[in-house]
């Protein structure tokens, strides 16, 4: 059965103001931050602190930088992928997307990337900087909802080398064809926390709530939050991954910019143990210890099971980890 599209569109997307975290109603927007990671795996941040100038900068160069470097050969694709399709191919395990990565932690490989030129390199480290630094306010935040010591996320991606950290530049051109090929395909993301800069003008970001598509509404200067797997296994299951998709649209160039806060490569995965049986702590009787419902296991194994099962249920992935967990040493 097709799922069906907005057929959730009514419902509130959480939308967090930033600034009232530093007044009187802290407590409501703690409220919508639990409310989201636990039953949407997204939210939305206003008033974040990063300048609009920047942002719009940001903005500016990475449509420009499509434009001069990339449409002519996203076209080349773009063609290819048509005619396969009105020949009978099957395309629907192809993404209509131009993109690159930019690697910013441990080491950055900014200034490896062919045609960018000197001011976008400029403008996207100091993009990078802010984001690192807010993805880091973010899972404080996190940990405050959590009831975790401050800091306790940051330490749990940190492995031997600090976090990985990087931005994926993408452009969704417009398709002819919105019903053979999607933007991209439905899939959880895998890593930790995710921080996107979307277009406000071109939409096509949805997320799956209760069986339903539900529209990622865009918004002048705002940033997109979403939940990866590794924070899932973290809380135990009490924050959640969710699936989500871009759909191509006829008209528009969607902008998407979304920089990725993930875990080292050797970190050591695992419920925290002071999260370790809350959810079921009301079943269980007096003195009984809470069960760890996630695997134990290093980030960059995950990642290796990731690529070959990204567009598929992340259950099976948790299972297959589970299922292969060797001893590993934390000392």
């Amino acid at each position: 059965m097709a799922i069906p599209a907005n057929a959730a569109a009514s419902m509130s997307f959480p939308m967090i103001n930033m600034e009232k975290l530093e007044t009187e109603e802290r407590g409501a927007a703690m409220e919508v931050i639990q409310d989201a990671c636990e039953n949407w795996g997204f939210f939305e941040l206003l008033n974040h602190g990063i300048s609009h100038e920047l942002m719009d900068e940001v903005e500016r160069v990475s449509k420009a930088h499509y434009a001069a470097c990339r449409e002519e050969q996203f076209k080349e694709f773009a063609a290819k992928t048509l005619e396969a399709g009105e020949k009978g191919a099957d395309v629907k395990d192809v993404d209509w997307e131009s993109t690159f990565f930019v690697r910013h932690l441990p080491a950055s490989n900014l200034a490896d990337l062919p045609d960018l030129d000197h001011h976008y390199r400029q403008v996207m480290k100091e993009f990078a900087s802010e984001i690192e630094r807010l993805a880091e306010k973010v899972l404080d935040l996190l940990c405050e909802n959590l009831g975790l010591e401050q800091g306790y996320l940051k330490r749990a991606f940190a492995g031997s080398r600090g976090p990985t950290f990087g931005t994926k530049v993408s452009s969704y051109p417009p398709c002819p064809r919105p019903d053979m090929v999607d933007g991209l395909r439905a899939h959880t993301d895998a890593g930790g926390v995710i921080l996107l800069f979307q277009d406000d003008q071109v939409s096509g970001l949805q997320l799956l709530k209760d069986g339903a598509w539900v529209e990622v509404p865009p918004m002048r200067h705002a940033i997109v939050v979403n939940i990866g797997d590794q924070l899932e296994v973290i809380t135990n299951g009490r924050y959640k991954s969710v699936m989500h998709r871009v759909l191509t649209r006829p008209d528009g160039n969607r902008m998407s910019i979304a920089s990725f806060y993930n875990p080292g490569a050797d970190a050591i995965i695992f419920p925290a143990p002071a999260l370790v049986g809350a959810a079921d702590a009301a079943e269980r009787n007096e003195g009984e210890e809470g069960t760890a419902v996630y695997p134990r296991f290093v980030f960059e194994d995950y990642m290796n099971l990731y690529v070959r099962h990204k567009f598929e249920a992340k259950e099976p992935r948790f299972k297959a980890m589970k299922a292969d967990a060797a001893p590993i040493a934390t000392a």
